[in-house]
Order: structure tokens, then C-alpha cells, then sequence
């Protein structure tokens, strides 16, 4: 049979489309980071301008609803700006910092707001899911010269773009890397598009979990093939950890209005209950294990994080220091509440940054949980919120959310209530149509 061939409709469709599937053309360019940020506030604009001209003559099907789950995200990112100005001014910080800092907001945390809201905008779930499987498909093919240049012994690195003097963290935002020697066990690891290999790892699990809802089997065969591929060779254990649990833990969530499920859980409790003491040292061993994988990374993420606790609790408890420091040489310099999240919000927003973020995160789990039990798109949503539950305690979610920024909208996308009621012909169609009826796939340049 023939390949369902989805095209976007809408100014939005088209612009999420052709920027997830033109992923690399931007990286050679270096302007993914400057398409993450100016993308969100393009389509926030658009989406203000559609509920300006939207009135009770308004079509249903073209209304936008903004779900309770979203307008958190919306407070609780306000609230990290409002952290981070109070900050600046309790340190005594110049005018031009606060400003600068602003616009580090603007592009960092003001995203995990803006594209779920961008979410709520007509876009389907199946043009998102086909779109990350171009983009891993192109990854699986990408990958293979990437690999064989450090065998070739090319160049590690090639150019860094022009587009660096716009600004940005660091020159890695804007390099073409071909490969990266990891500096503590000289092994090799591939980051492609991204500004360091455990980031392509946390691509990769965003991606996976839109992919398998693609219905194309080849297609969605092969995306999932670059993701795991992905995982493997950017030799990113979080990666490889994450992507199977949150899969399983999927698994089980979405189904658990479902009364065999109830009952299973009944006698699961039972048998977890009279085997803890197994499980716990089970547990014990795989931390071990997982800590002495990269000794000196975890050596390194530790010490970074009682560093960030420590001077919050001394220094900023309520408020924060405001602004990223370096840290001392046994940290290898890199800066204090790096590789962390919460540790990250507790150094440079102090507590109530750190509430900026659990809140909104604590709540589209439980939006998402209750929607997933009748909607594949809020399934996906799930898996999506528990991904970027995952990674705040390996990255910082702001640097990296022009990146992930897809799994952001598909959190908008599965909290419409409207899914809910197509559930039942989705799943219908996923059974009968899996290699779908229609034309060839655009290509993914």
C-alpha cells in the first residue's frame, strides 16, 4: 500500500513541518538555537492574533481553548522571571544584567511555556509523529558518516557558524561537531545536531515517543531505529535508562482506569510489599553501577550539586542568586548548578524558582495521566512530561528547550480535551491502516 502523504494545512502546521524536517539544514547553518527561541514567539504572536479575532461567530473547530495544565506552565514560568529580577536586585546586579538575564529568559524558560501553549493551535498529532520520523530517519542516515569520520580520523570539528555574534551560551550552539572525544575515558561520542551527546540522547527519547504512534510501518520502523541508534552512540546512560522505563511506565499509566489493570496493581502492591528489602539493594546495585559507568562525570555532577545546595541554603534560600557562576577546579570550572536542574533553580532562583518548575510539571502529569486513559495524543503527552521529569536531574530544561521543543508542543496538542472523543477511531485506524492509503512521504531534506 501506498504512504498516507500529510501535509500541513495552516500557517502553524507549516512552520512546526518544515522546522522539525529541515532540522539539519538549520544545524549547518548553526540557527537552531535561533530558530528554537524566535519560533515560539512567532507563534505565541499568531496565537494572540487568532484569539483577538476569535468571537462567539467563531467556528468550534477553529476555536482555541487553553487548558488548566497550560496556564500553569504560563504562571509558574512568569514567576521564574519575577525569581530572577528579585535575585539581581538582592546581589546588587547592574540594570544591563537584568536585561541581559531577561533575554536569556526569554529564550530558555519562557519556552516551556510558550510552545504548549503553541499547542493549542490546529495541529494534528499524526503531522507531529510524522515529522519526528523524518527527522530520526535522517539521524540514522546522518549518523553513519558522522561515525566514520572518527575512524577516518577526520576533523572533530568543522566550522563554527557566523551566527555565533548574534550570542548564545557558548561556540557548542553554533559548531558543526563531526564527533567529540569524551576527555575522561578518550572514548568517542556523537552529539549530531546538538551542543553536547547526552542532549542527542534527550532528543532522541522526546522523538521516540511521538515515532511509535507513526502509522507507516517502514517509516516509523526506521525513526525508531535512529532514535535507539542515537542513544547508543551518544553513550548517554540517562538515555538509555529513560527511554525504556518511561515506555513501560507509559505502558501501565495510560491503562489504569481499566479494571484488569486495577487488579494487577493489587497484586503487584502485594508482592513489591513482602519484597522491598530485595528491591531496594537491587536498586543500590544499579546506582552503583550507573555512577561508576563515567566515574569522573559523576564525581563531577555530584560535587556540582552539594556546591549549588550548599551556598543556596547560605546565601539566597528564598530568591536565588540570579545569575550562573563558575564553579571551583574540582569541578572543572563548569558552572555551579549545571548538569541539574533543581539544583540549578535552587542556586539562581532559590526555592521559589524551584516551585516555578515542580508545580507546573506536577500538574500536567496529572492532567495528562487522567487524559491518557481516553486519548493517544495525551498518551504521548504523558510520556513527554515524564521524559522532561527524567532530565532535570542530568540537564538544565531551559538551555535545551529550543531543542525539545516538538515534545513541548505535543504536551499542548494532547491536553485538548477534543482528542478524547476521536479516541476510539485513532486506535481504530492504527489497527487497520498501518501502512496507510495515499502518496509518497515528502522528502526530508
Amino acid at each position: 500500500m501506498k504512504r498516507e502523504n500529510i501535509q500541513p494545512e495552516n500557517f502553524a502546521e507549516k512552520i512546526v513541518w518544515y522546522s522539525i524536517i529541515w532540522t539539519y539544514w538549520f544545524y549547518l547553518i548553526g540557527g537552531l538555537y535561533i530558530l528554537g527561541a524566535v519560533l515560539a514567539w512567532i507563534l505565541f504572536f499568531h496565537l494572540c492574533h487568532k484569539l483577538w479575532k476569535q468571537n462567539e461567530q467563531t467556528p468550534e473547530e477553529e476555536k482555541i481553548h487553553i487548558p488548566w495544565s497550560i496556564w500553569v506552565w504560563i504562571a509558574g514560568m512568569i514567576m521564574m522571571e519575577v525569581a530572577l529580577v528579585i535575585g539581581h536586585l538582592d546581589f546588587n546586579l547592574s540594570l544591563g544584567e537584568i536585561i541581559k538575564s531577561t533575554i536569556g529568559w526569554a529564550k530558555g524558560w519562557a519556552l516551556l511555556a510558550l510552545y504548549p501553549l503553541v499547542g493549542c493551535l490546529k495541529i494534528r498529532p499524526k503531522l507531529m509523529y510524522r515529522a519526528a520520523a523524518l527527522v530520526c530517519r535522517t539521524s540514522l542516515l546522518i549518523s553513519i558518516p558522522f561515525v566514520l569520520a572518527f575512524y577516518l580520523r577526520l576533523p572533530q570539528r568543522l566550522y563554527v557558524s557566523p551566527l555565533r555574534a548574534i550570542g548564545g551560551p557558548s561556540d557548542a550552539f553554533f559548531e558543526v561537531m563531526l564527533y567529540e572525544i569524551d576527555p575522561g575515558e578518550g572514548k568517542p561520542r556523537w552529539r549530531l545536531y546538538t551542543p553536547w551527546a547526552p542532549a542527542a540522547g534527550f532528543v532522541a527519547n522526546i522523538y521516540f515517543f511521538m515515532i511509535i504512534h507513526e502509522k507507516d510501518l517502514r517509516l516509523r520502523w526506521l525513526g525508531i531505529a535512529g532514535c535507539v541508534v542515537i542513544c547508543q552512540i551518544s553513550a548517554s546512560r540517562l538515555a538509555l535508562v529513560c527511554l525504556p522505563t518511561v515506555w513501560l511506565m507509559s505502558l501501565y499509566l495510560s491503562k489504569l482506569s481499566r479494571p484488569p489493570f486495577l487488579i494487577a496493581s493489587g497484586f503487584a502492591s502485594f508482592f513489591i510489599s513482602i519484597s522491598t528489602t530485595q528491591i531496594i539493594e537491587s536498586i543500590n546495585d544499579f546506582s552503583e553501577k550507573f555512577s561508576a559507568a563515567r566515574k569522573d562525570s559523576s564525581r563531577v555532577r555530584a560535587a556540582l550539586g552539594r556546591i549549588a545546595v550548599y551556598r543556596w541554603e547560605n546565601d539566597a534560600p528564598i530568591w536565588g542568586h540570579g545569575v550562573v557562576v563558575k564553579g571551583p577546579h574540582m569541578v572543572e570550572f563548569m558552572p555551579i548548578g549545571s548538569h541539574h536542574s533543581w539544583f540549578g533553580l535552587l542556586y539562581v532562583k532559590g526555592i521559589v524558582g524551584y516551585i516555578s518548575l515542580a508545580i507546573p510539571m506536577g500538574c500536567s502529569f496529572i492532567h495528562m495521566l487522567y487524559l491518557s486513559q481516553k486519548s493517544t495524543p495525551a498518551k504521548v503527552s504523558l510520556c513527554m512530561v515524564m521524559v522532561l521529569f527524567f532530565y532535570t536531574f542530568g540537564e538544565n530544561l531551559e538551555i535545551l528547550s529550543y531543542l525539545f521543543w516538538p515534545g513541548l508542543v505535543m504536551m499542548g496538542i494532547g491536553a485538548q480535551p477534543k482528542y478524547i472523543e476521536k479516541d476510539i477511531e485513532i486506535e481504530y485506524e492504527e489497527v487497520i491502516e498501518d501502512d496507510s492509503t495515499s502518496n509518497e512521504v515528502p522528502p526530508n531534506s
